[in-house]
């Protein structure tokens, strides 16, 4: 069980090193070729829009080898058989926001090259997305500014807590009147 699941997050991560590694030409190519289609009054750039492009690249390329890095699969030469499958680039947290980030600069490269360089508006939502999780992790609480949940919702999320799956089963068993349940007396 174990090594299937090994496989398939090796089969998954293959493909996202692929996806990395065409994801840091294609977008470039696109957003040439829509600048050569659709504003070819824009040819060639304008120094503002290749200091904009080479700002947002660096980024992008740096978190593009750290997710190729990491996720890369290594399979032995002889057999190949499976050594190491690397880290699992479906994870949620950071790898989930390296992603984002450069999903959002490919984004932004083909829009300024379709629509102009007022586009690349669209990459201040990684700052801001930063500054929100900011906000609402760390800051908030700290200042105790997070919302209180009511006494009745505590009480309530207390009760669900508290019961297992098995103990809520045993107690609808026991409502219906199965005979298989005893109805005990609850301890102290």
């Amino acid at each position: 069980m174990a090594n299937a699941s090994a496989k398939r997050i090796a089969n998954q991560n293959e493909s996202a090193v692929k996806t990395l590694r065409l994801g840091m030409i294609v977008p470039t190519i696109i957003s040439l070729v829509l600048r050569l289609l659709l504003r070819r009054g824009s040819l060639p750039p304008s120094k503002g829009a290749v200091f904009l492009y080479i700002i947002t690249f660096l980024p992008a390329f740096f978190l593009s080898n750290y997710l190729i890095k990491i996720g890369t699969t290594r399979r032995d030469p002889t057999t190949g058989t499976l050594i190491s499958y690397g880290e699992d680039l479906n994870q949620a947290g950071v790898t989930e926001w390296c992603f984002d980030i450069l999903y959002v600069t490919w984004a932004c490269q083909i829009g300024s090259g379709a629509l102009g360089e007022w586009f690349w508006w669209c990459y201040m939502v990684i700052p801001l997305y930063a500054v929100y999780k900011l906000w609402t992790s760390v800051v908030s609480p700290m200042l105790g500014l997070g919302s209180p949940k009511p006494a009745k919702e505590d009480a309530a999320a207390d009760k669900e807590e508290s019961t297992s799956k098995r103990q809520e089963k045993m107690r609808k068993r026991g409502e219906r009147g199965d005979p298989r349940v005893r109805a005990q007396p609850p301890r102290k």
